[in-house]
């Protein structure tokens, strides 16, 4: 059985937090956001999906093949 790999994707923070609503910055700060401009490759599953959806007017999104 062949397994196959998630895809990763890069995350960047385009837009401030400030002013977002509390469970947004909570969304940012668990997928490792911190900064205006951080970046962070995280794999490509439903959860993370989901919590980027939940932001995705915050971030730049790239997929890495």
């Amino acid at each position: 059985m062949i397994m196959r790999k998630n895809p990763r994707i890069r995350l960047t923070l385009i837009r401030s937090a400030i002013g977002r609503k509390p469970n947004q910055r909570a969304t940012l700060k668990a997928l490792g956001l911190g900064k205006l401009n951080s970046k962070v490759e995280v794999d490509s599953n439903a959860a993370v999906r989901g919590m980027v959806r939940a932001v995705s007017h915050l971030l730049a999104i790239e997929e890495i093949v």
